[in-house]
């Protein structure tokens, strides 16, 4: 039997493992070049100040003031996506977290398949085996 420290010690070696990864490696360097790019700093300060702007417009209910700061923010939005070194950043930010969610349907997968199989299941059909036990007879014959 293993302990719930027992795993979390090893989900922390994962956890290192995975930092260690040429996908983690990719994010940091280009979450580095976009902190580094002046041009992107200045366009999320504005993009900040924009939200925090139609927040209290939003708060306010001024309808046509919260509009006309929702396209501003639409518009630096846009202009930030057309940077190379932020779609870079995206790009890398979407394969750290594709490599996060394969492990976690790894590790969800195969916790079920060992409980499917532990108690005599069938993992064609994801049942366990207190599921088949307590299955209604479908096969047709009264006892």
């Amino acid at each position: 039997m293993y302990t719930k420290d027992d795993i979390l010690n090893q989900a922390r070696k994962l956890g290192k493992m995975m930092a260690e990864t040429e996908e983690v490696d990719f994010f940091k360097r280009a979450e580095a070049q976009i902190h580094e790019n002046q041009t992107v700093r200045e366009k999320m300060a504005s993009l900040k100040s924009l939200q925090k702007q139609a927040v209290n417009f939003q708060n306010y209910g001024k309808e046509k003031a919260l509009s006309m700061v929702e396209e501003k923010i639409k518009k630096v939005e846009e202009e930030l996506d057309e940077m190379p070194i932020v779609s870079e950043f995206k790009e890398a930010q979407g394969e750290v977290n594709e490599l996060l969610q394969m492990v976690s349907n790894s590790i969800s997968n195969t916790v079920t398949n060992e409980i499917i199989e532990s108690t005599g299941g069938n993992q064609l059909t994801g049942e366990t085996g207190a599921a088949i036990e307590n299955a209604p007879n479908t096969s047709g014959c009264s006892h």
